[in-house]
């Protein structure tokens, strides 16, 4: 399917001074390059939450392994609605929001699944990844919990098959401090995980629950910019380059690092790029040409 790729699609929310900015927002990369983009549906949002919290953050968007369905989860969370970071933290949501579509265009009616620990807090930036070894999907996201001990963020994880029937959550990532944001990529037979920790460290692990990851880098983002989160990596679709966003909040928004060896935690600042306005955590996947052209039609 690679060989059909004629660009990508980036889901992304934008903010929280409104309601709307808390919402699914797409935009179309100028084919086949990721550092310049053409905002879709007018500038609107595309998803818009009716349920739970009132607004969506941190939309991933996965493919399945099949090709032929796609999946949108996304943080149940409104600041603009109910605003405090504290109660974000100490009592928001257990929930994630979940859609899916054949096309990308046609999506189902949104649904509303609780998949973290019953005493949880927050339920973070949830994102998938298919475990080709269980043939099945790993949902993680970020945690904080009554029940652990130490008030900061785990990354948690389950399982699922079909996106309607989940497993119990288990701990994902404990570092003796708060951990979120994490994104994964697999690239010949290794697991590349990026996190924000203390800073957007880069490890490396065997596969995706090795307890043994491997450090890289453990700040990456500071040869770039004053400070990171939201990591999104994504491999190009026509040469051997890898693509890692960082969203530098609060000054700049995202910044676009690119390298040819991911092993490397080597990356390089384009020196032209020019990305959606202001988007926030979002995720970027590949669109085949028909997917691309169809998109372009019904959203351009």
């Amino acid at each position: 399917m690679a060989d059909n790729y004629a660009g990508y699609l980036f889901a992304y929310f934008k903010g929280n001074e409104t309601a709307d900015e808390e919402q699914v927002y797409f935009a179309l990369s100028k084919g086949n390059d990721p550092l310049h983009w053409l905002e879709l549906n007018g500038g609107r949002p595309v998803l818009t939450s009716r349920l739970g919290e009132g607004g969506v953050r941190d939309p991933y968007l996965a493919r399945s392994p099949q090709g032929d369905r796609f999946y949108l989860v996304a943080t149940d969370l409104s600041i603009y609605r109910n605003p405090g970071w504290n109660r974000a933290v100490t009592s928001g949501s257990k929930s994630i929001m979940v859609w899916n579509s054949y096309d990308l265009i046609h999506w189902s009616d949104q649904r509303m699944v609780e998949v973290a620990p019953s005493d949880a807090g927050c339920t973070w930036a949830p994102e998938i990844f298919y475990d080709a070894r269980h043939q099945h999907f790993k949902v993680f996201w970020a945690s904080m919990a009554d029940s652990f001990p130490g008030r900061y963020h785990r990354m948690m994880y389950v399982t699922t098959k079909d996106f309607v029937q989940f497993s119990k959550p288990k701990v994902y990532m404990d570092y003796g401090y708060s951990v979120l944001d994490a994104t994964v990529i697999e690239h010949h037979g290794h697991i590349y995980r990026f996190t924000k920790g203390k800073n957007i460290i880069q490890e490396v692990g065997q596969y995706f629950e090795h307890e043994s990851y491997t450090m890289i880098h453990h700040q990456v983002e500071l040869d770039f910019m004053v400070r990171g989160e939201g990591p999104i990596i994504f491999k190009s679709n026509v040469e051997e380059k890898w693509y890692l966003f960082i969203d530098e909040f609060g000054f700049r928004g995202y910044i676009p690092l690119v390298t040819s060896d991911l092993s490397s935690g080597t990356w390089q600042m384009p020196a032209h790029y020019t990305l959606p306005d202001r988007p926030r955590h979002g995720s970027v996947i590949p669109v085949t040409a028909l997917e691309y052209e169809r998109l372009l039609q019904v959203y351009g």
